[in-house]
């Protein structure tokens, strides 16, 4: 037991990997995580906090190093909150992801499937599409760049290999715009100051939106700041004001005016073109992005004559891409707004197969059944939390052929596969897409089906 205390250090070997992409070593029988490691590796370890069964280590010296090691490429990295891999190769990344998938499905969903390789990124790096950088007035300074590991200071972040090099310009000119205009940062603490968040989007077509965040009605010298921006990025389609006077966490309020230009993009995603506001949600990476929804198409097997569910539709990606391979598609998301985008996205794409309801999943599928709606293939996008207790019940009383589900988190994929396989379904393949590559996080299609194996 002594060695089982805080601040001694082990001699470790990694053998796996965490959920937050930490590093895995066992000691006396009970887990260790250890950050910025590789499996294989040997570790000096001292234990910086210990539970009963767990601890939390930190790595004082590499006794064995692995051929899958790299030298960091971002000057950053550790102390910015955005990746966790960059410490290793991406072909590393990739299995370590994919262990991640068959534990938490073999483990918590009781699930042994064959999983094929996570399909990984042709460019894993400058991919997302939207970035929200706060900002805050720190010690050293302005800060406009990324939260700290498991905190709310801001770390100033003079460029980031995630985001396009278009956002890092537009960045800059805006931190060099508050410093000459003295333009203050929002301080959490007192409620008191203006800019709360920098918040940009771009398009495949080398256009960017402009959204800043701001604790008030107006934004004093927003003249100098669009001649600014504009001069930086041709491609600048608007720039818009987020009104966000609340004592809150949310990001965005729900005011808005145009500065300058338009207030949306458009972007082509799988054939179709959706127009996205500021609000509206759409994944950060494009291109893999359609190698998800492809599968996901794949796995729906439709031949253009069933009728689908989308459940957590969004702003309608994943439905209409369904309604251009079936015969009818019904998409539901809680959020009203997402909604009329989805509507106005099958318009825009001439799409009238595909019909866009209100509500909650559970509501949804309640008011679906009792209409006596029995769809064949069902779709299931949740957030991280995965679905609530009671609709794979509902969902299964409506005896769907196939059940897709979508998933950004396996923990919470795996409890639900557990629920839906009590119910008569059972997991046929599934897949893992690197939607977000140097990050801990994961996407994986999964596929459900009624009846016996």
């Amino acid at each position: 037991m002594a060695a089982w205390k805080k601040n001694t250090v082990h001699t470790l070997n990694i053998t796996g990997y965490a959920a937050e992409g930490m590093g895995v070593a066992r000691l006396d029988g009970r887990v260790v995580f250890v950050p910025c490691t590789i499996r294989g590796e040997q570790w000096a370890v001292r234990l910086e906090r210990v539970n009963k069964n767990v601890a939390w280590g930190r790595g004082t010296q590499l006794l064995l190093p692995s051929p899958e090691r790299r030298e960091p490429c971002c000057p950053l990295y550790g102390r910015c909150g955005g990746c966790q891999f960059r410490h290793m190769t991406y072909a590393e990344e990739l299995r370590a992801k994919g262990q991640r998938i068959s534990d938490a499905l073999e483990r918590v969903g009781r699930v042994k499937l064959d999983l094929p390789p996570v399909l990984g990124a042709e460019h894993p790096d400058r991919y997302r599409n939207k970035v929200q950088f706060p900002v805050s007035q720190e010690r050293r300074g302005l800060a406009v760049g990324y939260y700290r590991p498991r905190s709310h200071d801001v770390l100033d972040a003079p460029d980031c290999l995630l985001q396009p090099e278009a956002v890092t310009r537009l960045r800059r000119t805006f931190k060099e715009w508050m410093e000459a205009c003295s333009i203050p940062a929002y301080e959490e603490e007192t409620g008191q100051g203006l800019i709360r968040h920098l918040y940009l989007r771009t398009n495949r077509q080398g256009e960017s939106l402009v959204c800043v965040v701001a604790n008030g009605e107006r934004l004093p010298h927003s003249a100098p700041l669009v001649d600014a921006l504009r001069r930086t990025e041709p491609g600048l389609a608007g720039v818009v004001l987020n009104i966000n006077t609340q004592d809150t966490n949310v990001i965005l309020g729900s005011g808005y005016s145009v500065l300058w230009g338009r207030d949306w993009l458009e972007e082509a995603l799988c054939g179709l073109t959706f127009r996205l506001s500021v609000p509206s949600f759409f994944q950060i990476n494009r291109a893999q992005t359609e190698r998800l929804y492809r599968t996901a198409l794949d796995f729906a097997g439709l031949t253009g004559s069933e009728t689908v569910l989308d459940l957590y539709c969004g702003i309608g990606t994943i439905s209409l891409a369904l309604a251009k391979q079936a015969g009818r598609v019904i998409g539901a998301e809680i959020v009203p707004q997402a909604i009329e985008d989805a509507r106005a996205n099958a318009q825009r794409n001439g799409i009238s197969n595909a019909e866009f309801f209100c509500g909650d999943a559970g509501a949804v599928a309640r008011r679906l059944g009792a209409e006596g709606v029995r769809p064949q293939v069902i779709c299931i996008d949740p957030p991280r939390k995965g679905l609530a207790p009671e609709v794979p019940a509902l969902l299964a009383g409506m005896n769907p052929d196939r059940i897709v589900y979508v998933s950004c988190d396996p923990a919470t994929l795996a409890r639900d596969v557990g629920r839906f396989t009590g119910l008569g379904y059972h997991s046929v393949q599934a897949q893992g897409v690197d939607l977000f590559p140097r990050t801990a996080h994961v996407e994986t299609v999964l596929l459900l089906q009624r009846g016996g194996l």
